[in-house]
């Protein structure tokens, strides 16, 4: 299920006794139905909501487009990038005390060069001795190899199988294009392990793509930290509950998995469990849903659910 985002139930002065009529199903009225184990997760975030909610890239090499595109783009220029986005869209970022929002938009195309890397998977008969395996290579190639062995692997269904063009990875980012993937290792054999399990012929080509144009922005939210407090509280939490509001058995409940992390019942559940569960919008998942966020008590947490069959 996904939750309504930004929903926030404000209870004070009420309980949510009514919320019981919702609830029936998570009880079941036949004995003969089977049980399942209700897991609800709650995190407490240990960080202030503003640092929280704030975007900050690593110095990491696969970190070096987002640290340039936010020097551009702070705090009132454009960055463009073809073929690939830099940074992630509607993240957070402070400069001077001033808060932003990033934004992409498409603002054109370039016709351009680029290699693309492909891999053909060898018979182990075929794979030499000495083969070298992917993490003794520079890491943005073997980053390229093991994305390349993912989609091998799982037929073109792995996760990662929307940053191949057919069956060829593009390099398209700085750190890519750098790298000694086309100067050195065009035509070499590389294994997934030293045994020379899953062993490949990597072939890298040159071709001419068509790569839209990338426009990186950033968009002025706040001017102190108060009010982005605010717009970090809109935007991140999904769920508010007042302790005030809440039915005592409930809020009891609440209050124990704030100390413990995790809570789990078995169908057919506690009336206070299916309670908590319809306040925090989670009454109609169907095997799980995690990383929302609840605030509570002037506290940030994460939570999900997850239902299995019971033993």
């Amino acid at each position: 299920m996904v939750l309504k985002r930004r929903t926030a139930l404000h209870l004070a002065g009420t309980t949510v006794a009514t919320a019981l009529a919702g609830c029936a199903s998570f009880t079941p009225d036949s004995s003969t139905d089977p049980k399942q184990e209700y897991r609800f997760s709650l995190d407490r975030i240990e960080q202030p909501l503003v640092e929280y909610a704030l975007y900050q890239p690593g110095e990491d090499v696969y970190d070096q487009p987002a640290n340039r595109a936010l020097a551009d783009i702070l705090p009132d220029g454009r960055h463009t990038t073809y073929g690939y986005k830099p940074l992630p869209e509607d993240k957070f970022v402070t400069d001077d005390d001033r808060y932003y929002q990033t934004k992409i938009v498409v603002t054109g195309e370039r016709r351009l060069e680029r290699p693309l890397v492909r891999a053909t998977p060898l018979p182990e008969e075929q794979v030499p001795e000495d083969v070298p395996t992917v993490d003794s290579l520079a890491r943005p190639v073997g980053r390229v190899i093991k994305i390349l062995h993912s989609d091998t692997v799982t037929n073109g269904e792995s996760g990662s199988a929307d940053l191949l063009q057919d069956d060829a990875y593009v390099l398209r980012r700085p750190y890519e294009l750098n790298s000694r993937l086309t100067a050195d290792l065009d035509g070499s054999i590389v294994a997934m392990d030293s045994d020379g399990h899953w062993a490949y012929r990597l072939n890298v080509t040159t071709e001419q793509l068509y790569e839209p144009a990338y426009t990186t922005l950033a968009i002025e939210v706040a001017t102190t930290t108060d009010a982005f407090r605010d717009t970090a509280l809109a935007a991140t939490v999904d769920t508010r509950l007042d302790p005030a509001g809440l039915d005592a058995a409930v809020r009891q409940l609440l209050e124990r998995v704030t100390a413990q992390d995790t809570y789990r019942e078995t169908t057919p559940l506690s009336t206070e469990y299916a309670t908590l569960l319809d306040v925090l919008d989670l009454e109609h998942v169907e095997t799980a849903a995690n990383g929302h966020h609840l605030w509570y008590d002037d506290t940030l947490y994460r939570y999900g659910l997850y239902i299995t069959d019971a033993d």
